[in-house]
């Protein structure tokens, strides 16, 4: 009982000072600057590549969690014509997975907090209720890095991430960014349209992260084909130190629900 009460009184705290300066680290990762006498976020370029294709070139600025910059050049397959399209100035692009991650790591910081060294647990219910809530919001945030939305092809047509590039590219072209574990990628699909006499068999493409070539959407009484489907990428590392951030953590918050769990089972089968 003595051990237990040390327990939840000294090592307790000390985990969660452990994770706090951890979830701190991996929040500075995707910092965005709060105040003047802040070091304003460094804007890192990154040249997309891939090892299948040249006919996609790209290079990203990427801050924080803003695209403010993109240069794509597109070679279409058809004519062999090459197409470059830049943001326009007064453009930016949110990503929303990594804002979305940025703003669980920090909730998870504020429940940390929350529990000052002054609080004292009084169960090891307690200690185990806040590390779910904690190993929640790190699972969420992982997983918005690692799980890309879903988008069905009207919603990419849709998304407004052409209405950033000047010159527009052509209405046949459809972009779209996303984050995929520790990498930035960008789809470049090239479409065909359909004649409204096709004797193809319409089926029109569901929700998915990349859409392959052959699948087929309709978006304003015109019906599409995707002819071509190309994939470029670059990594991140920041992105990569925040997932082993998480993985620590969730780590950490387990060891700490394992030591608090044996004593509970010890209590439940006392014999007396």
């Amino acid at each position: 009982e003595e051990e237990f009460k040390w327990l939840l009184k000294e090592e307790v705290h000390s985990v969660l000072k452990q994770l706090q300066d951890i979830l701190k680290e991996a929040s500075r990762r995707f910092t965005l600057p709060s105040g003047a006498a802040d070091v304003a976020t460094k804007q890192e370029n990154f040249v997309l590549g891939s090892s299948g294709t040249d006919q996609v070139k790209g290079v990203l600025t990427l801050q924080g969690d803003t695209l403010c910059q993109a240069e794509v050049n597109l070679k279409v397959v058809r004519t062999n014509q090459l197409l470059h399209f830049a943001f326009r100035d007064d453009k930016q692009w949110k990503m929303q997975q990594i804002q979305d991650a940025r703003n669980h790591v920090n909730q998870a910081i504020y429940l940390l907090t929350n529990r000052g060294e002054n609080y004292t647990f009084q169960t090891g219910a307690e200690v185990l209720k806040l590390m779910d809530a904690v190993m929640l919001q790190l699972t969420r945030a992982r997983n918005r890095l690692t799980t890309p939305a879903t988008m069905t092809l009207p919603e990419v047509a849709t998304s407004g991430l052409t209405k950033m590039f000047t010159p527009s590219p052509p209405s046949d072209v459809l972009l779209n960014f996303y984050v995929n574990v520790n990498k930035l990628c960008l789809l470049v699909y090239q479409l065909h349209a359909l004649q409204p006499n096709s004797t193809k068999n319409f089926r029109p493409a569901g929700s998915s992260v990349l859409h392959n070539p052959g699948v087929m959407f309709e978006l304003n009484n015109q019906r599409f084909e995707v002819s071509h489907v190309h994939k470029v990428e670059c990594v991140v590392p920041w992105l990569n130190d925040a997932l082993v951030f998480f993985t620590v953590s969730l780590q950490l918050c387990q060891q700490l629900k394992d030591k608090i769990s044996v004593f509970s089972s010890y209590w439940n089968f006392r014999p007396y």
